[in-house]
């Protein structure tokens, strides 16, 4: 089976940012190192689950290390959209909390789905990586329910202010947003069962996350806004394909069709691969046609990250994970994550870059 042999690459050459995931056990650890381990890793501090304080609790439950990924979302709509006629940073700000707020919320909808469709079990990856919320006592079923409904209502209360400042089109991408993310897990649709989870991450993270933020803050939205949300959108979605390149062996026996799943093994880490190297010339394209600013070329700072990591998603995956390695089973997400942060930090920076050429020196 897909997992039972090890890579040529093997586990000592390990790049020393994937091992950066591994953090030494500590006692007597302060709240703020609690929280930031929890950050980084998804884990909470090695220690009994019941010690856990409410905070540090909840960033896990809640999946917080990933929610800078809908954050860099929000920095390119915003910087996309500074010196744009119309811009309103009130407006601005409120969709990028809204957005962050949207995935906080389906992270939570998720467990709930999978847990009471059986897709999620105390064997699953969801439960091997990190703790499950619901399976591991971390919280109850109600308590995950109600923080669910809450951060929804939130939502809600942000939609209605930037529809009544910008329309109805907000309303459209926010419903849109919502849609494809209850969809990937919840009856009926379950998209992520049919292969389509993948594409739907693509859309979400690029030009409704973007785009919808872009119009949020300026009240207009066009063409070069959309292609310039595309090639992040493929970072996420790498993120995801190595995910599920890792769940193979445990979503195939249960009739989870990903796209890795229908791909297989092989051709599912070279198509994350191509997306993670598509991101490249995609990047180029919009800065030839105006949709990025030039500084934008300063993403090809994360080709040696790229490059470093090639060979480890041309093998297989090793028989055993690295010493306290803290998201195993998961192999290929960590290190398509490394990438997708480098890349996606790069972006930001030449973005920043270039309003600044724009606003100081009119270039």
């Amino acid at each position: 089976m897909y997992g039972d042999r090890r890579g040529s690459v093997g586990v000592r050459n390990v790049p020393r940012r994937v091992l950066s995931l591994s953090v030494t056990e500590t006692t007597g650890r302060s709240l703020l190192s609690s929280w930031a381990y929890a950050l980084r890793t998804t884990n909470p501090p090695p220690g009994p689950l019941e010690d856990l304080d409410g905070v540090t609790r909840w960033i896990v439950v809640s999946r917080a290390a990933v929610l800078p990924m809908t954050a860099v979302a929000g920095l390119v709509a915003g910087l996309l959209a500074i010196g744009r006629p119309g811009l309103d940073w009130r407006w601005l700000g409120l969709a990028v909390l809204g957005i962050t707020l949207a995935h906080l919320a389906n992270n939570l909808m998720n467990d709930l789905y999978d847990t009471s469709t059986g897709s999620d079990s105390t064997s699953y990856p969801r439960a091997l990586y990190a703790p499950h919320p619901i399976l591991s006592g971390l919280v109850t079923r109600r308590s995950l329910v109600v923080a669910a409904i809450l951060i929804n209502l939130i939502d809600l209360a942000i939609l209605v202010v930037l529809a009544n400042a910008r329309g109805w089109p907000v309303v459209a991408f926010a419903l849109s947003g919502f849609v494809l993310s209850v969809a990937y897990t919840a009856p009926p649709l379950r998209l992520k069962k049919r292969g389509l989870g993948e594409p739907d991450v693509l859309v979400v993270w690029g030009p409704l996350m973007v785009g919808g933020t872009f119009y949020a803050a300026t009240g207009s939205l066009d063409w070069r806004v959309l292609l310039a949300s595309l090639p992040y959108g493929l970072l996420c979605t790498a993120v995801l394909m190595g995910k599920h390149t890792d769940k193979i062996p445990y979503d195939e026996p249960m009739g989870i069709r990903t796209l890795p799943v229908l791909l297989g093994p092989e051709r599912a880490r070279a198509t994350t691969l191509g997306l993670m190297a598509g991101f490249y010339p995609l990047v180029g394209l919009s800065v030839l046609v105006g949709a990025l600013p030039w500084p934008s070329m300063l993403v090809l700072a994360g080709v040696p990250r790229l490059v470093k990591i090639w060979p480890y998603l041309r093998e297989p995956p090793p028989a055993e994970p690295p010493d306290r390695f803290p998201v195993w089973p998961l192999w290929y997400a960590a290190l398509v994550f490394l990438h997708t942060r480098r890349a996606g930090a790069l972006l930001v920076v030449g973005l920043a870059l270039g309003v600044s050429a724009r606003l100081l020196w009119g270039i």
